[in-house]
């Protein structure tokens, strides 16, 4: 590996754990380790977390109020648990984010936004518990 690749790839794994936390990402690698998708595991983390996440441009709560609308549509649920804690970790409030499931109802219609808000308040749920 390169330099530059391991700079980028330590660069976003800073920043994929302060949005992710360490146990999240620690159990994301490890679940792939020794596989052929940690190579995946390493792109994500380089050309996603430190090229597009460490922009400037856009603040990280406002990346997570995008990842939400976008995991919504695409219903990428597993994916969606884990953007919604970040969200909140981002300085995301509940209201925020129950707000913008509702405006994903308007353009990606009620099923999307009610199949995203079930995972959306099982996060809550589980922070409640």
């Amino acid at each position: 590996m390169s330099s530059k690749s391991d700079d980028a790839f330590q660069n976003g794994l800073t920043v994929r754990r302060e949005v992710m936390s360490d146990e999240f990402v620690d159990r994301a690698l490890a679940r792939t380790d020794g596989t052929e998708s940690a190579d995946l595991q390493r792109f994500v983390t380089e050309h996603v977390w430190d090229a597009v996440w460490n922009r400037p441009g856009l603040a990280r709560r406002d990346r997570s109020l995008l990842n939400i609308g976008i995991l919504s549509a695409i219903r990428a649920h597993e994916e969606l648990a884990g953007h919604v804690r970040g969200a909140l970790t981002n300085g995301l409030t509940r209201e925020e984010i129950s707000e913008a499931v509702i405006h994903i109802s308007g353009y990606c219609g009620a099923p999307a936004a009610l199949s995203a808000m079930k995972v959306v308040q099982s996060v809550f749920d589980a922070q409640d518990a």
